[in-house]
């Protein structure tokens, strides 16, 4: 056999064995990466059960005034937050804070795009402020 061939085939194996080493590791590290994107998945998977459980436990719940159901609206506090509103109490609040002052319920209404050109809207007439 030729000694320069076999020089440069042995040359090669290193080469390649060398390679062969790093992909591994990497291999490896992706693999361990992997391993903790999964755990850490499972972990905000419960944590965001368990916080939408408790969302749901504290969240108001419809009563009934006159025979109609009606969502109950907690008693405004300092600790209370606003999360604890319904959703269409959440929209008016932001919607009035969008305002550069105080603002007719009529406007929140146009803000929120309720059709305020309805007879039941003819009653508001307040002015709303934060």
């Amino acid at each position: 056999m030729d000694p320069e061939l076999l020089e440069r085939i042995t040359a090669r194996r290193a080469e390649l064995d060398e390679l062969e080493e790093r992909l591994a590791k990497q291999l490896a590290e992706v693999r361990a990466e992997r391993d903790e994107l999964a755990v850490a998945e499972k972990v905000l998977e419960r944590i965001s059960e368990q916080l939408a459980e408790e969302r749901a436990a504290d969240a108001p719940t419809p009563g009934q005034v006159g025979g109609r159901a009606v969502m109950l609206i907690p008693h405004r506090e300092p600790d209370v937050e606003e999360v604890m509103l319904p959703p269409d109490y959440q929209r008016i609040l932001a919607a009035v804070r969008q305002a550069a002052g105080p603002v007719m319920a009529r406007q929140v209404g146009e803000m929120l795009g309720v059709d305020v050109n309805e007879p039941s809207w003819n009653h508001c007439a307040g002015n709303w402020s934060d």
